[in-house]
């Protein structure tokens, strides 16, 4: 069988995911474990009710520098990065002129930089529009690193045996500890809407220490697979699915990341559009959706009114492991978003009945004091 990985970049875990008995896959531009021996449902299961640990490090890590750092990066954003306090970060948007989403990022407060976090299939766009936009600014892109993710209930129990300090972090914080003696930048924070970790540290040290983390009870490899059906659950948006540079934050329901001040300020791109949209309403929304039996519907899907009129599209969908049962996530017609309405996926030529409902499907665990 053809290696269909050849040409493309790998992380510095890639030996350990293939001695685990990882299916690899392209993705992003990189080889990636897409799923273990275990499984994705298992792997899902696993991480709801424990530990599991993600290789994330094809995602771009970066740090800004400069006096007035957080301010420059208002002018793209619309989240209150000037209001965070050293060692908070905040989940917000790029934008374009339109109002449409470039990218969704991860930005902490390091009191002398900002660090990021972007889409690893963004991130060469995403430093581009940085250095252009920003000029005056230093961004160090971080390429020395890896990024791992250790996410579930025992998260915390399993890295405070490394860091005890970790076990007091709050969602939304990061700071750096030494791990092994080795620097390394941890936030609380993941994608999976379970409690969790992530850890940036040098490449050199990642496999050792996810070594460790993997020879604790508590802790199981997850791939690409499982990572997609929990951040699913969550209701978190995937870029390039959920949200791309077709939809605004309003449209997609991420009112929520643009903070008062900025809503009364403006000054990111797009900002006429979109508070215009807050203020006006919007032709379409993102909503979840939970399909009648047991049929998924996959992104694409087609969403139709009871009449058989167009009424929107799936961006994201499929099983759902700890609700056992099928969800999904789209874009509907503004009058057809309220919880309880009910729709039509056409599933295979077929109508199946849905319902909409308000994300997330499952309880957000985040540690929030």
């Amino acid at each position: 069988m053809a290696d269909d990985t050849k040409n493309l970049k790998t992380t510095p875990l890639d030996e350990m995911h293939r001695e685990y008995g990882a299916k690899m896959v392209p993705f992003a531009g990189y080889s990636m474990p897409v799923q273990y021996k275990a499984g994705v449902l298992q792997e899902h299961l696993h991480t709801r009710a424990s530990a599991g640990l993600f290789d994330v490090s094809h995602m771009g890590q970066a740090r800004l520098h400069g006096a007035k750092a957080a301010e420059a990066l208002e002018t793209l954003v619309p989240g209150d990065i000037a209001g965070l306090d050293a060692g908070n970060m905040r989940y917000t948007l790029f934008t374009n002129e339109h109002g449409g989403i470039l990218d969704d990022l991860m930005v902490t407060q390091c009191g002398d930089s900002l660090y990021l976090v972007v889409n690893a299939a963004c991130k060469e766009a995403d430093f581009a529009h940085f250095s252009a936009r920003l000029p005056d600014l230093w961004l160090e892109v971080i390429e020395d690193h890896a990024l791992l993710a250790l996410q579930g209930p025992k998260a915390a129990d399993v890295l405070a045996r490394y860091v005890p300090a970790a076990r007091h972090m709050v969602f939304l914080t990061g700071a750096t500890y030494r791990i092994n003696d080795v620097p390394c930048f941890i936030t609380r924070s993941g994608y999976t809407g379970e409690d969790g970790f992530e850890i940036s540290l040098p490449a050199a040290e990642a496999e050792a220490f996810a070594r460790l983390l993997l020879a604790e009870t508590e802790v199981m490899p997850i791939g690409l697979g499982a990572r997609d059906s929990l951040r699913l659950e969550a209701g978190l948006c995937l870029y390039g699915h959920d949200i791309d540079e077709s939809t605004t934050p309003v449209e997609a329901a991420l009112n929520w990341t643009i903070g008062k001040r900025r809503r009364e300020e403006g000054g990111f791109p797009g900002a006429d559009v979109v508070l215009g949209q807050i203020k006006d309403g919007t032709a379409r929304k993102r909503v979840g959706l939970i399909p009648e039996g047991r049929a998924p519907a996959r992104a694409g899907t087609e969403i139709q009114d009871l009449g058989g009129g167009a009424a929107g599209t799936v961006t994201s969908g499929g099983f759902g492991p700890t609700v056992d049962g099928p969800i999904a996530m789209g874009y509907v017609r503004a009058d057809l978003a309220e919880p309880g309405t009910r729709v039509n996926l056409m599933v295979r030529g077929k109508a199946l009945a849905a319902r909409v409902v308000k994300p997330p499907f499952v309880k957000q665990n985040y540690v929030k004091d």
